[in-house]
């Protein structure tokens, strides 16, 4: 569960709020897209879901955690219930696919029976068991998006954020990160998009929320981009 309760998040005083009194609530096991034009607060919101921010106002709840209470040494271990994928897939270019998504388990110390077990697990998951020895720079874009997929999914998240995952991806790849998300989504974990791909918002029909200025203006429950 995601609740955001009138919260607010300005970052110089004086300035206009990057989140102006926002109210959401996403339960568990949806699927959610986040658009609006760049500048519209999509950024900060991500940041706040992952507690890199903290807000100016309003109360924040997610996997039953209040995150305005949560102390700096418990951080860590909530990330570890939240997934993040990046457009730019920040995968580490010397380790090979196997390694990428270890070492998400190895910063948990998980024990090496239980990572031998479960990396080629969400390996297959996302259609990469046969590349588990390539290094990213002999992937294409769409395949790197993958591993970055199995790594955010290891540790077994129950909310997945997605930053743009198809911002550097051709039609096809976009497309089949996509399915992919929503085969994530099938299995139990709340996933939430981040994008201006208008058609893949407009094809997939999820519940659309729609930011300016800080600020939703529309909030669809199934449907495509809402055009002013």
């Amino acid at each position: 569960m995601i609740q955001f309760d009138n919260v607010t998040k300005v970052y110089e005083k004086g300035a206009q709020p990057a989140i102006d009194n926002v109210s959401l609530h996403i339960d568990d096991g949806e699927f959610v897209f986040i658009v609006g034009d760049s500048g519209s607060g999509k950024t900060t919101l991500i940041s706040l879901m992952l507690k890199e921010l903290s807000p100016t106002k309003g109360v924040i709840t997610i996997n039953d955690q209040n995150l305005n209470k949560l102390k700096s040494s418990k951080i860590a271990k909530y990330r570890r219930g939240v997934g993040v994928v990046f457009q730019d897939f920040r995968l580490l270019n010397d380790r090979n696919v196997y390694e990428n998504v270890a070492f998400a388990q190895r910063v948990i110390e998980k024990p090496g029976r239980t990572i031998k077990r479960r990396v080629p697990e969400v390996l297959t998951l996302v259609g990469l068991a046969t590349k588990y020895r390539s290094y990213p720079s002999e992937l294409s874009g769409g395949e790197q998006q993958r591993v970055a997929l199995a790594r955010a999914l290891v540790n077994r998240p129950r909310v997945l954020l997605a930053d743009e995952p198809t911002g550097n991806l051709d039609p096809k790849n976009s497309e089949e990160i996509m399915e992919l998300l929503d085969e994530i989504n099938t299995r139990g974990t709340t996933v939430v998009v981040v994008t201006h791909n208008r058609e893949i918002v407009n094809r997939m029909q999820k519940r659309v929320i729609r930011l300016r200025r800080g600020v939703i203006i529309s909030d669809v429950k199934e449907g495509g981009y809402v055009e002013d």
